[in-house]
């Protein structure tokens, strides 16, 4: 089974999570940031997985490493649980609409990390949620996950449709490229790793 338990400890947070990547969409997170919390199990959902998540951070200070930590955490358990990524499709893209808003999440499972991030309009909070760690988010998953993911907002207006449209778009792209194609035969590349 493609699962992964990890628990990360520094003086700023203390995480522990566990990742099946052929789950049913069970959700339990508990990261002390409601919106971030919501997030993560809309991702969860769409994208099939079991992720269950505890985060103990420095909200006192702000929300900056609870929410990038977890995202670290969170894209080193995928990582390995991918183990050695033989049949995997690799490459998926969602275009996910969210009532006024429609988000384009492109992802390749290449070994090689990259964040490309194109969200223009958000406000600067969803109710006591700073918006720009989205992308710190994003980017501490893609570093340890090490794959390449493309985010783009094409139009929108509500800032908490957007990110939701994200998330969920996002679940959608991981449940796509990690599924197993019997027709790919070992790692999907040239270059025979991944």
């Amino acid at each position: 089974m493609r699962r992964k338990k990890l628990t990360r400890e520094t003086n700023e947070t203390s995480i522990e999570l566990e990742l099946l990547i052929d789950g049913s969409g069970v959700a339990e997170i508990d990261t002390g940031v409601g919106f971030f919390n919501h997030m993560l199990d809309a991702c969860t959902r769409h994208g099939r997985l079991d992720l269950k998540v505890t985060c103990e951070g420095d909200l006192d200070v702000d929300q900056h490493h609870t929410i990038e930590d977890v995202g670290i955490v969170f894209g080193k358990a995928f990582q390995d649980a991918l183990g050695d990524k033989k049949g995997i499709k690799r490459y998926a893209t969602t275009v996910t609409p969210m009532d006024e808003v429609l988000s384009e999440v492109s992802i390749d499972i290449s070994g090689r990390p990259m964040l490309v991030y194109n969200v223009e309009g958000l406000k600067d909070k969803i109710g006591t949620f700073d918006t720009e760690l989205v992308e710190e988010f994003f980017r501490g998953f893609v570093n340890h996950a090490q794959v390449t993911l493309h985010i783009n907002v094409r139009y929108g207006k509500n800032s908490h449709h957007m990110v939701e449209s994200i998330f969920k778009g996002f679940g959608r792209a991981l449940l796509q490229a990690v599924e197993i194609d019997p027709a790919v035969k070992g790692v999907p590349s040239t270059k025979g790793m991944l």
